[in-house]
């Protein structure tokens, strides 16, 4: 049995990576900062129809600038000025591309959109950027559930956000011999969420007293030419130890896409921005030769992981859900 060989560990115990978070708990949104402790090979694949990211150019494959930092948000594309905070933060503690002239930090980033829960004029800024950042100097944060880049974050959204239900992020991790793979999610799905094959988070009955179905609305709402706004997106990244390079790692987040489309149906819809980081992490002498694809199918697996434990670690109330509901008729 695959168990014999593989030990699930915590995600902080994944070295390279240390994170950090700030939020916002009455508008509900916030930032989660994934400091990577060298400067990192990275990738990343979108799968949605709407993403809201920055500077995912400069880690391609064919350009494959070390990584510094990932940032996760809500505030969709209004959150997206957060990096400019981690920027400052990394420049202040000396971390960065060396010009000559100054120093310039390599930070991703991409966004969920939050905005129909909480708050949708109170989006993540800059200073919260710098506090997240901060922290993950100061100490190794990985919570779940309603935490940092996934205080916001909501699935089963195909009939609107009355029947939709809260998540958060989540994590999951594990290693064999020195390989350590570790996968974080901020879940905010269209779609339903499934583990084992059992859905457990999702879209609701309007009286939200049973599960409905995703997918069969959007098979009944296909030849209504209804407006579907891109209210969604998942967000994804992977760490490893493995040696791996950019094209490497690209083909890795494209193999941990099946653990996204298992645990989320439907999945990658042009309402989504789904969105995969994987990220070789770490000091030259902590990484280790490994099979680009077993890291691959491990990843998928561990995704699937983290989509549960974001959906099981939010603590929401169905009283507190609703009041923090901002419902948008054209959905």
């Amino acid at each position: 049995m695959i168990e014999k060989i593989l030990t699930h560990i915590a995600f902080a115990d994944i070295r390279g990576v240390s994170v950090g978070n700030a939020h916002d708990i009455n508008a509900a949104t916030g930032v989660t900062v994934f400091r990577l402790t060298e400067p990192s090979p990275a990738a990343v694949t979108v799968f949605g129809g709407g993403p809201a990211s920055r500077e995912t150019e400069t880690i391609a494959p064919e350009r494959s600038h070390p990584l510094n930092a990932l940032v996760f948000s809500g505030g969709s594309a209004y959150g997206l000025a957060v990096a400019d905070g981690v920027m400052r933060c990394l420049e202040a503690h000396g971390v960065g591309y060396e010009t000559g002239l100054a120093l310039v930090p390599i930070v991703c980033q991409s966004c969920i959109y939050d905005l129909g829960y909480g708050s949708a004029t109170v989006r993540p800024t800059a200073d919260m950027g710098y506090t997240a950042c901060e922290a993950s100097f100061t100490k190794n944060d990985p919570r779940s559930g309603n935490v940092g880049a996934g205080t916001g974050a909501t699935v089963g959204k195909a009939a609107g956000m009355k029947q939709a239900q809260k998540s958060g992020i989540g994590y999951a991790a594990m290693e064999m011999g020195r390989l350590q793979i570790g996968v974080t999610v901020v879940l905010n799905s269209y779609g339903d969420v499934f583990a084992g094959g059992e859905k457990i988070a999702g879209m609701l009955t309007p009286d939200r007293t049973t599960f409905a179905d995703s997918c069969e609305t959007l098979l009944q709402q296909s030849g209504e030419n209804l407006f579907v706004s891109t209210t969604n997106t998942t967000l994804a990244a992977i760490f490893t130890n493995g040696d791996f390079a950019s094209a490497q790692l690209k083909h890795i987040a494209q193999m941990a896409s099946a653990g996204m489309a298992r645990g989320i149906k439907p999945a990658f819809t042009s309402a989504d921005g789904d969105t995969i980081y994987a990220i070789s992490v770490g000091k030259k002498a902590d990484k280790v030769d490994a099979s680009l694809d077993a890291v691959g199918a491990l990843a998928a697996t561990l995704l699937e992981e983290a989509l549960a434990d974001a959906v099981r670690s939010s603590t929401i109330s169905e009283e507190e859900y609703l009041e923090k509901v901002r419902f948008c008729p054209t959905i």
